[in-house]
């Protein structure tokens, strides 16, 4: 057993297992390699770098752990989806929901994963980082390429939903990680309520309007 309550097994999996454990606790940039490597229990001070190369390689290892049960639980949920020829968004969101909420439930660092998930993805550098541009194969990047069927309109704003029903999805879950609890039903229902509503909103005129103004403005910029 090791600092942080690790069971020791190989080294790559005690480290991935620390890792997760003290980004939730102390965020992705607030802890050193040093620190993960010794709360592994690692006797050879380089093994993080040896196995992973970077903080980087780390937390992508540690996202890709968990990743290898959500995505195949979020492809049979698409499966069905298409396969019911169903235009219901809800079913789209529940897609989207229901493989992380498992996570709530899941001993082997589940409700760590969900906390490190949402500080990585809700500070990516550009919108595109959650969707289109993911490898093909992955599950969010079809989730994404669905609902940009099942909504075209709100591609045709540059403003669509899924990008903020993501983030609302995955700090609710983070929150909701913060502690153990007994049964998520409830919650999980309701997050999938709620996402499906922001899915299904359109533009107001208000927020069209400043939409309109800021493209005028960029088109101005780029004649100069």
């Amino acid at each position: 057993m090791t600092a942080t309550g690790v069971v020791a097994t190989d080294n790559p999996t005690q480290i991935l297992r620390a890792a997760e454990l003290l980004f939730a606790e102390h965020g992705i940039d607030g802890v050193s390699l040093r620190e993960i490597n010794r709360a592994a229990g690692q006797g050879n001070a380089s093994a993080v770098q040896y196995h992973f190369g970077d903080r980087d390689g780390l937390l992508m290892a540690v996202l890709a752990r968990h990743q290898r049960d959500t995505d195949p639980h979020r492809h049979r949920l698409l499966d069905e989806w298409e396969a019911s020829d169903s235009e219901h968004l809800r079913s789209l969101s529940a897609a989207l929901v229901l493989p992380l909420a498992e996570k709530l439930t899941d001993p082997d660092g589940g409700r760590a994963y969900l906390r490190v998930s949402c500080e990585f993805y809700t500070r990516a550098r550009s919108l595109a980082d959650l969707g289109r541009n993911r490898h093909p194969g992955h599950s969010m990047a079809r989730w994404h390429r669905l609902v940009e069927v099942r909504l075209p309109e709100q591609e045709d704003t540059l403003l669509p939903s899924r990008y903020p029903a993501v983030r609302l999805a995955l700090s609710e879950l983070a929150r909701r990680a913060d502690r153990a609890r007994r049964d998520h039903r409830l919650f999980t229902s309701h997050l999938v309520d709620v996402v499906t509503a922001v899915l299904a909103t359109p533009a107001s005129e208000e927020t069209a309007a400043l939409l309109a103004d800021r493209e005028r403005r960029r088109r101005a910029r780029a004649r100069k």
